[in-house]
């Protein structure tokens, strides 16, 4: 007898407004995971109801959907009430993932981004945290998958999402930073890279209050002769070394650029290099550690030694 073919495998992931449905599923998405979100609840019956053969994305890909109490049609007990009867009569692997946070946590976020809670447009979020909360209960219940994010900033959850759903054969979790020598080398680079060689923006008129993010910058790092040809074989030994880190089973692989003050030069360059290793196919997280920093000529250098303008 012909075994049966494996059933793909599907995610609901609900949970709180504010508690990071969003960071999980663009990171489900750069995982190679089909993602879609805030489907109307008819329609994800509908999903629910079709056989993985015909529900799932192309060339077997796993699929995300994101479920929270915007979804149009609502119903946390008829969700579960789906998923319940679907993994007991069918051999549908069917997981959900919670996302919970603290009050007060919520508050504070809802509070720095002028937010308004959906469940509360005009009344204070605190009514609309608490709503939500009893609303969404069913679910939490259910979840296979429980992640406090009170604690957890959008670049941990990230990290928690790549370790708990990556496949078997998955490629190392992959972090791109910036970073300024002159506040201390990253404790858990494994690859450092130091673009304190290149022409520095902080000596130029008009660019020292900007950083590496902004074109004006970016543009001024590319004349130095030796930018191009330099990355660009930055670039090519990532490309060479990667595969093999996968093939050894390297969970994780932090690569550092650094320069002095960590806003300028390492910054354009990480988010180059992050840039070309996306569309090779790797799925980096990029980190500017001391981005916000703000720009010291005692650091930069003494009396502006060592100027290049």
């Amino acid at each position: 007898m012909t075994k049966a073919a494996e059933p793909q495998r599907l995610l609901l992931v609900t949970g709180l407004s504010g508690a990071g449905k969003s960071t999980v599923l663009k990171t489900l998405e750069d995982m190679s995971w089909e993602v879609v979100d805030n489907l109307p609840l008819s329609l994800l019956d509908h999903l629910l109801s079709t056989p993985p053969s015909a529900g799932m994305g192309k060339g077997g890909r796993p699929l995300a959907v994101g479920v929270d109490s915007r979804t149009r049609g609502f119903d946390a007990e008829r969700i579960v009430g789906h998923v319940d009867r679907l993994s007991s009569e069918q051999d549908y692997p069917i997981e959900t993932l919670y996302l919970d946070c603290a009050g007060g946590e919520l508050l504070r976020r809802y509070s720095e981004t002028r937010r308004r809670h959906p469940m509360a447009p005009d009344r204070p979020a605190t009514d609309g945290i608490a709503a939500e909360r009893e609303l969404m209960e069913p679910l939490r219940r259910r979840a296979d998958h429980v992640i406090d994010t009170t604690d957890t900033d959008p670049n941990s959850l990230q990290q928690q999402i790549r370790s708990r759903f990556a496949g078997a054969e998955s490629a190392p979790t992959l972090t791109v930073m910036s970073f300024g020598f002159a506040r201390g080398l990253p404790r858990n680079a494994d690859i450092v890279f130091d673009m304190r060689f290149l022409k520095n923006p902080h000596w130029q008129p008009g660019l020292r209050e900007l950083t590496g993010t902004d074109q004006a910058v970016a543009a001024h790092i590319a004349t130095d002769p030796a930018y191009e040809e330099a990355v660009a074989k930055i670039e090519d030994l990532l490309l060479t070394l990667l595969p093999r880190y996968r093939h050894e089973g390297k969970s994780y692989v932090t690569i550092a650029f650094g320069c002095t003050g960590g806003r300028h030069r390492s910054v354009h360059v990480a988010s180059r290099v992050a840039a070309r290793l996306r569309a090779e196919g790797f799925s980096p997280t990029i980190e500017h550690r001391d981005l916000a920093s703000p720009p010291r000529d005692l650091i930069e250098g003494a009396a502006g030694a060592g100027k290049q303008v």
